[in-house]
């Protein structure tokens, strides 16, 4: 059996020039140097002077997690895992709880989250949890997400995540 060779041909070949990426560094070059014109000779801002200035969010930004609550006040959530196992990304976690006789008037089922977290730095806000919820539980319509230099505040927990009892207040940030 014969081996045969397989030129490659001229069109795909690296130039001299190519080799030394001159034409990608003078391309980085330029477009440094033209943001470095506009903020300092032409005195046009780049960047926003965050937090007193915020840009507008996009129509389709989905908000930060919510767990409503029923006509009566009630948790909706009765721990059925759903958006636990539909997350791609892993970034929920549920610990359930039976219901106590004397507790009855707080829940609408016989078993409720006792532990419900949202890890917001593995949450790719998808919005899958809220589609996946039977019972209308979980809505992504909160406030913005915080930028924080401390992971456990990136860790909504269910406490933090509840509709207040009157309803909810627009506006109101986490």
């Amino acid at each position: 059996m014969a081996t045969k060779t397989i030129k490659v041909s001229e069109k795909y070949a690296w130039k001299w020039y190519e080799k030394f990426y001159f034409m990608s560094i003078s391309l980085g070059m330029f477009v440094t140097l033209k943001h470095f014109i506009k903020s300092a000779f032409l005195r046009q801002q780049v960047t926003v002077s965050y937090p007193e200035e915020r840009k507008p969010l996009s129509s389709r930004f989905r908000g930060l997690h919510r767990h409503k609550r029923d006509e009566e006040g009630r948790e909706r959530c009765t721990a059925c895992y759903c958006c636990q196992w539909v997350c791609p990304a892993d970034a929920i976690h549920i610990e359930a709880a039976a219901v106590k006789p004397e507790e009855q008037h707080l829940y609408r089922e016989d078993k409720y989250a006792k532990v419900f977290n949202v890890d917001l730095l593995r949450c790719i806000f998808c919005g899958l949890c809220e589609e996946a919820c039977p019972k209308g539980a979980i809505y992504l319509d909160g406030g913005i997400p915080m930028p924080d230099d401390s992971r456990d505040r990136l860790i909504l927990t269910k406490e933090m995540m509840m509709e207040p009892t009157g309803g909810k207040i627009i506006g109101e940030r986490l």
